[in-house]
Formats: structure tokens, C-alpha cells, sequence
């Protein structure tokens, strides 16, 4: 999609990548994560308002090191370095960096002196996250220092003549609390960035680039009651209407009610012409004995395109395929730096469909990260509920429900689920926490009920607070929520009789258990 105004990221391997991205667009610019070596000449040709070098794990002089084009610095387009981002400018500009005598890592105070226009109506002292051993040492005669500490005494920098700066500092992490300032002051003052990319001007610029693509062909749209694709749904009915035809597959792994919920949401409330498949024996049939996490994966995602296909076949005229693709699965679909990142587990997006079908893809909301998807389905007029639901993994059940899956444990896990989510609800700690969910453990206890001793499923709460989804800690909820919780479950669920909290953190564990 075309945009009057944008910046580029360019990624040196940076963690913080998508946070400086996500920072400029919460300031109304548009951005884009690029590969750090990407060339002077496409990048010139798409006419950006500025650039922003990223920081890096790696050391400027090592032989190893990402590079960028050095010509890009002859473009004049307004250049903005952060941490490495800044050493490899500065090396690029005729400066020396080495390791520092005193390494820098947390809080510090810069000292500014020169405030415009970085540091314009911030003040003389900014506290600010420092994260680097290595340092510019020494400025050329072009260079004018901005800001400095007493062991980094080039902690900002300009250029005289090359619209470059460079921050030895990350301002896009909430550590530097007047760092979107800065970035701010970067976009208005020194880009002339006038601050107009709002969702508004995403869906009218998405309308109508779905309606040019399709034409007056139809598309089908696979429905999961996740975020992305409720999203993409109600997008795609506000551009072309009935083209739009969803399907929505029943695969027998589904939360308690989540069938009724999907149905009554987009066919009865939003008048979508909705196809529902109930394929759950056919997903249960093919699970039955396996209990390995990643086979449960593809077998459930092998399935799903068989069974998609044959309610596809049934649509007429329909060439074009919906999918929820947002920007995180497109970055990581990709490394920009390094080479692609060890597989953790099979991403939950299931893939093949279009080559399956034949069909070309609509994806409008490649563009966007997950919280712009939300802002974006507020602005369609989407409901609450929907908007900020909790992640639900495309195999659903399935990984939750640890062991070999069955419908007496599926029976059991649905049960302890809803209650979990329906106490957070009413104890308004919902929308507090990022995910919240019950898992069914593949082992049984012993417990006492009346004067029968018992012997069943354990069941395990895990509500984490995150913000990216990258690292989470698990939600500190009051005991009293807890054992209400707990006490339920245990009364109400036949077949469990023990509850235990899960309070691993993001890393070293993940999110899910499977």
C-alpha cells in the first residue's frame, strides 16, 4: 500500500526493531522494518521521509558485522541512529568506535547541549536507557556533539552538513520516559513529517485497494472467532459486501460455546454469509493416539485445508483468498539479520491454502501489528468482546489438552476454561491480563470428595501479562480470585479434582505448554 508519508527501519538485528516501528506510527507516521542492507538506490526510489538505523548486538568493527549501503548517507534523506545504528553512521561519517572504559547498561542522565531539535522543550537533564560497551571516541571536525554523560561524552550527535544524528541511547523503550519526544521531535522537526497515517486513513486506503484487486470476483475468507480473521472479515464486508463468503470450520477443538458465538456474531449480528462446517469427528478420528505437540499441529493443519477445500469447491466464482496476515508474520517469515530464527513450534497460521486452491491472496492487513489490528476493528465498529479476545492458538484444544486428545478431557478442559474466563470477567481482570487459559495435564491424583476418595485430572491455569507476546510474566491475581477459581472447578467439573497456578515467565518458558 502506498503511503504519502513514511519512514524506514532499517533492522540490524536489533530486539527493539518493532518497537521503534511501532513508536512512529503511534505518532501518526507510518514505518517499515527493512533489512539493514538493503540498496541506496530501491530505497531512494520509494521515497522516504526518513530513516532510522536500528540498534544491534554486534560490535561496529568486527568483520562480521551487518553493513549497510554507505550510500545511503548521500541521499539526503534525514537519518536517525540508535545505539549501533549510531556507531556504524558515525563510523560511516569518519568517526572512531571502540570499547568503552565504562560500559553503560540501565538508567543514566544525559546532559544536553544543544537542544534543537532532538531534545527541543525536554529540558537540560533527561534520564534515559543506556545499553552499550562499545562508543563513539572521537568526532570528526563535521560532527557537533548534543548531549553527553560523564563517561559517554558523545551520547547525541548531529552532522553539520549530512542530515544524520545519532543516539547512543534507545528512546523507543518506556525506560527513557520522554523517548517518543525525541522520536517525535525527529519526525516533525527534522523529517517536516506531518503526522496524517490514522486507521481512519488505513480503511479508506484498504477499501479501496480491495475493491481494485477483486474486482467484482468473490472471496472466502476462513473464519477462526480469532482477532485477525474477525478483523479481516468485517474489513472486507465494509469493501465488497457479499463477494465476501466465510467459512467457518468446526474442528471439534473449540472452547465451550465458541461454534454458537461465531455464528450468531457474523451471520444473525453482522449479516455475512457464513459457511459452517462441523468436522469434528473427522479431527478427533485423526488424533486418536497421537500425543506428540508438533504432529498434533500438522495433522490438525492437513486437515483443515482438506476440509476448507471441499466447502471452497462448493463456492462459485470464487478466486481470491482472505487471510489474517499481520505484520509480526511477515517480519518473521523473513530475518533480515542472521538467518531465520530456530522453529519453536509450527505457526499457528495454517499455511498451503492458496496453492491448494489455486486462488490469489488478500491479505489488507499485512501492514499492521496486533494492536493496530484492535484499533483498527474499533474503528469498523466491532464489538468489545471481539476486539480484545485473548489469543486462541489455530489447533485450538488440541495443545492445551496435553497427552493423547479425547472428548472426555476436551469435555473436562471446556468446562474449567469457561469458568476461568468468566470469574476474570467479572472480577474485571480480563482485559487487565494479555492471555488467560486452562490446560488438562496428562497425569491424575488423588483427592477425597464426601468419603469417596477420587482419582482424576489435574487442571492448570496459566494468565500471563504481556505486551508484544515476545516475553510475558505471569498475572499476579488475587489469591481470593484464585481459589474461587479453583473452588469451582473442582465442584463444578466432573472428572478434576486438583487446580495448580502456572508462574513460569516469557523466557525461559513459553506461553502455551504445547
Amino acid at each position: 500500500m502506498n503511503h504519502n508519508e513514511w519512514v524506514a527501519v532499517l533492522d540490524f538485528g536489533s530486539q527493539y526493531a518493532q518497537l521503534i516501528a511501532r513508536r512512529v506510527r503511534e505518532l501518526n507516521v507510518f514505518s517499515e522494518i527493512l533489512p539493514c542492507n538493503i540498496g541506496a538506490d530501491e530505497l531512494s526510489a520509494r521515497a522516504p521521509k526518513g530513516i532510522v538505523l536500528s540498534g544491534g548486538p554486534a560490535s561496529v568493527y568486527a568483520e562480521d558485522s551487518p553493513k549497510c549501503d554507505p550510500k545511503i548517507f548521500e541521499l539526503g534523506i534525514p537519518m536517525l541512529g540508535l545505539c549501533y545504528g549510531m556507531q556504524i553512521g558515525c563510523t560511516h561519517l569518519g568517526c572512531r568506535v571502540s570499547p568503552a572504559q565504562a560500559r553503560e547498561f540501565g538508567r543514566r542522565e544525559i546532559r544536553v547541549v544543544e537542544p534543537e531539535p532532538l531534545f527541543g522543550g525536554l529540558g537540560e537533564e533527561i534520564t534515559v536507557w543506556m545499553s552499550h560497551g562499545d562508543q563513539v571516541q572521537d568526532t570528526a571536525h563535521d560532527l557537533i556533539t548534543l548531549a553527553s554523560t560523564p563517561t559517554c561524552p558523545h551520547a547525541a550527535v548531529r552532522h553539520k552538513s549530512v542530515p544524520f544524528y545519532g543516539l547512543q541511547f534507545h528512546p523507543e523503550v518506556t525506560h527513557t520516559p520522554q523517548g517518543v519526544k525525541i522520536i517525535g521531535n525527529f519526525l516533525k522537526k527534522v523529517c517536516g513529517c506531518r503526522g496524517e497515517w490514522t486507521m481512519a486513513s488505513f480503511i479508506e486506503r484498504a477499501v479501496e485497494r480491495i475493491r481494485a484487486q477483486v474486482g467484482t470476483g468473490k472471496v472466502i475468507c476462513g473464519l477462526s472467532g480469532g482477532v485477525d480473521s474477525s478483523v479481516v472479515a468485517c474489513l472486507l464486508h465494509k469493501a465488497i459486501g457479499d463477494q465476501l463468503e466465510c467459512v467457518f470450520v468446526n474442528n471439534g477443538l473449540l472452547r465451550k460455546g465458541e461454534f454458537e458465538q461465531v455464528v450468531r456474531d457474523f451471520g444473525d449480528n453482522y449479516h455475512m454469509r457464513l459457511h459452517t462446517v462441523d468436522a469434528s469427528q473427522r479431527f478427533l478420528g485423526a488424533l486418536k493416539g497421537v500425543t506428540e505437540p508438533e504432529r498434533k499441529r500438522k495433522i490438525i493443519g492437513g486437515l483443515f485445508i482438506d476440509v476448507f477445500k471441499e466447502e471452497a469447491d462448493k463456492i462459485q466464482d470464487a478466486h481470491f483468498l482472505a487471510q489474517g496476515t499481520i505484520y509480526p508474520d511477515v517480519i518473521e517469515s523473513s530475518s533480515p539479520v542472521g538467518g531465520p530464527s530456530a522453529t519453536i513450534k509450527s505457526h499457528h497460521n495454517v499455511g498451503g491454502l492458496p496453492e491448494k486452491l489455486g486462488f490469489k491472496l488478500v491479505e489488507p492487513m499485512r501492514e499492521l501489528f496486533k494492536d493496530e489490528v484492535r484499533r483498527l476493528g474499533e474503528e469498523l465498529g466491532m464489538k468489545h468482546e471481539q476486539v480484545w479476545r485473548h489469543p486462541f492458538p489455530g489447533p485450538g484444544l488440541a495443545i492445551r489438552c496435553l497427552g493423547e486428545v479425547d472428548e472426555a478431557k476436551l469435555a473436562i478442559l471446556r468446562e474449567a476454561d469457561a469458568i476461568l474466563i468468566e470469574e476474570l470477567r467479572a472480577a474485571d481482570w480480563y482485559d487487565k491480563v494479555g492471555q488467560a487459559f486452562a490446560v488438562i495435564l496428562p497425569v491424575k491424583t488423588v483427592g477425597v470428595m464426601g468419603d469417596e476418595r477420587t482419582y482424576e485430572q489435574v487442571i492448570a491455569l496459566r494468565v500471563v501479562e504481556t505486551t508484544d507476546f515476545m516475553t510475558a510474566d505471569f498475572a499476579r491475581l488475587p489469591y481470593d480470585l484464585l481459589g474461587k477459581v479453583a473452588s469451582r472447578i473442582i465442584n463444578e467439573v466432573r472428572g478434576a479434582n486438583r487446580v495448580v497456578y502456572d508462574i513460569s515467565t516469557k523466557p525461559p518458558s513459553t506461553i502455551c505448554w504445547e
